[in-house]
């Protein structure tokens, strides 16, 4: 008795694992037809980061200035040679 009983026990849990391994299946192929859904927070998230990123692009770290800077005073001390050569 005991052994029809692990034996038909094994039976119908082997019946019921194969059958949800297939129902897992076929919602995960459903879930991959459909489109991803995007909330309106995450929405907004993406767009205050892109916005920021934008931002951030303009801005110049201190080496750049202090470069640039550098460069309009030697540009600027060129000119005055050229005109005091001229004169």
């Amino acid at each position: 008795m005991y052994k029809i009983f692990m034996i038909v026990g094994i039976a119908v849990l082997g019946v019921g694992w194969i059958g949800y391994g297939i129902w897992i299946h076929k919602i995960r192929k459903e879930e991959k037809g459909r489109p991803k859904q995007i909330s309106k927070r995450l929405s907004q998230t993406r767009g205050e980061v892109s916005d920021w990123a934008q931002r951030m692009k303009q801005v110049e770290s201190p080496r750049e200035k202090a470069l640039k800077k550098r460069r309009e005073l030697e540009a600027q001390r060129e000119r005055e040679k050229q005109q005091e050569s001229e004169s």
